[in-house]
């Protein structure tokens, strides 16, 4: 199947173990350069924009008409898996091969640096929609793994993202008192880390009492950090993520200090119907699901594209950012099938 040999091309690139192409990094030039020469061989129009997004193009009958976009992100994580991303590029690229001219043209995109590896993520699709989408596309359609378990928990292989989650990130400072490991008796201690970590299972308890709702704690900075010195200062990231903003405010009620949050960005219905149609044509139950994750399309939905995305089953429990990341043929094969037809329906005009 080519979507696949070209998912275990781009997979070599960077070397191994996992997938290694960090946003900015020459890993992820070579696999938009590949990208690039599929583009080519497909006999799409190619272009790059200032921020080094990808862009090819299958012109439409009638160069009036707004475009419809497809396609996502080729960077990944360290030591990442062989879809995050990538599929929505390739099988976006097999689908507008496989929709023909219409006429809207049709576009595959990839993003540049959406993980973020080192900053702040949808770096390439953030400077498309603050300063260069003029005009609009008519739709963008994002294919990605699910990245989660609960498709493969259902027996089910594709779903229709409804949005994505609303979102609070910051961190909380705990001040305690260093001292001496050996010599500070238990009763007088101020331990920053201890003090640190009970608020680590509050916030991981106030989660699990909100439907739909996580939260995560990736990151401590314990200060001094010596073994034989009790913490006397500790930053902790917080991470919290639920279906609407009054749900992640119900779990930041037990967090102290300020947060940055983002609203929860909805998928649109035009787009996400021709989805649910081709879903339904093949046969398949019409399963709809929250992102929870971050992706492209929640930044040109907030930007006033009108947006869906479509998720693919993910196996091994749904891990993803690992080695372990797995995805089926067949799935793959029935993602191609709805995203071409999808395509094909928001580039025709009755």
């Amino acid at each position: 199947m080519r979507v696949l040999e070209r998912l275990d091309q781009l997979y070599e690139i960077g070397g191994g173990p996992g997938a290694n192409r960090l946003g900015g990094s020459p890993g992820e030039d070579e696999a938009h350069e590949l990208a690039a020469s599929w583009m080519r061989e497909a006999g799409l129009e190619v272009d790059v924009d200032p921020a080094g997004n990808l862009f090819g193009r299958l012109s439409g009958s009638d160069s009036e008409l707004p475009e419809v976009w497809t396609g996502s992100h080729l960077d990944t994580v360290p030591a990442g898996g062989r879809f995050d991303g990538a599929l929505g590029v390739v099988a976006g690229l097999e689908a507008v091969e496989r929709a023909g001219r219409q006429a809207r043209t049709l576009t595959v995109v990839a993003f540049r640096d959406e993980e973020g590896c080192c900053g702040p993520g949808c770096v390439g699709s953030r400077a498309l929609c603050s300063g260069w989408l003029d005009p609009r596309p008519e739709a963008f359609v994002e294919t990605h793994v699910e990245q989660g378990p609960r498709l493969e928990e259902a027996g089910v292989p594709l779903a229709i993202v409804t949005g994505i989650v609303a979102t609070a990130r910051g961190e909380v400072v705990f001040e305690g008192a260093a001292g001496h490991a050996g010599t500070t008796p238990m009763a007088g201690r101020r331990d920053a880390l201890a003090e640190a970590a009970e608020f680590v299972l509050a916030l991981r308890d106030a989660a699990a009492e909100v439907d739909g709702a996580v939260a995560t704690v990736g990151r401590l900075e314990v200060e001094p950090g010596a073994t034989n010195v009790i913490p006397g200062r500790v930053v902790v990231s917080v991470d919290v993520r639920a279906p609407d903003v009054e749900r992640v405010a119900a779990v930041l009620a037990a967090v102290p200090g300020e947060t940055s949050r983002t609203d929860a960005v909805a998928m649109a219905a035009a787009p996400s119907d021709a989805l649910r149609l081709e879903v339904e044509r093949l046969g398949l139950p019409v399963v709809e699901l929250p992102s929870g994750a971050g992706h492209d399309a929640g930044v040109l939905a907030a930007a006033g594209v009108p947006t869906a995305m479509l998720f693919v089953r993910s196996l091994n429990g749904g891990v993803s950012h690992s080695p372990d990341e797995e995805t089926s043929a067949e799935d793959v094969a029935l993602c191609v099938d709805v995203l071409a037809g999808a395509l094909a329906r928001l580039s025709s005009v009755e």
